[in-house]
């Protein structure tokens, strides 16, 4: 084990782990350029997700508008509704009491 290696032993290795550093160092590139992306993709969900929110508040709050707009033409017709049987219901009273105070 404590033979020495030939010089070109040496150089072999030195070539090989110089090697194996470029090609390790072309992956860690490429890694960290992939966690950039990654990281501008998380991003951009982030305030798509903001956006999001947002909006379905806003929705919620059209919602309830609009809720608010379709009761009040129910309520309106319900109140003419009502008025007309008031008024028919008056005027056959006072058919009634007219016929009833001639009678007499």
């Amino acid at each position: 084990m404590d033979t020495p290696i030939s010089r070109a032993e040496h150089e072999e290795f030195k070539h090989r782990m110089e090697d194996e550093n470029h090609r390790q160092n072309k992956r860690l590139d490429v890694l960290e350029g992939e966690i950039r992306e990654i990281r501008k993709l998380t991003e951009t969900v982030a305030e798509l997700a903001q956006s999001m929110k947002a909006m379905t508040k806003e929705q919620e709050r059209q919602g309830v508008r609009l809720g608010k707009i379709e009761s009040r033409d129910g309520e309106t017709w319900r109140k003419v509704v009502i008025y007309s049987i008031t008024t028919a219901v008056g005027l056959i009273l006072g058919y009634f009491f007219t016929i009833a105070v001639k009678g007499v």
